[in-house]
């Protein structure tokens, strides 16, 4: 099933409009610690990956 994590549920300055998704949670999580990292100067650690992991909804965005 397709999934997908929606950056404006993440607070940042640059009001980041980016929603990423996958069908497989590995390659989901994986794109989006780089987002994380090289757009909002994130660190890729553990715990940054599991709050990503919380992040993650099924279906497709709403618009």
């Amino acid at each position: 099933m397709r999934q997908y994590i929606d950056c404006r549920e993440f607070p940042s300055e640059m009001k980041c409009t980016i929603v990423i998704s996958a069908d497989g949670e590995a390659e989901l999580i994986n794109a989006a610690v780089q987002h994380a990292v090289s757009t909002h100067g994130e660190k890729d650690t553990p715990a940054l990956r599991a709050e990503v992991r919380k992040a993650i909804h099924q279906g497709a965005p709403a618009n």
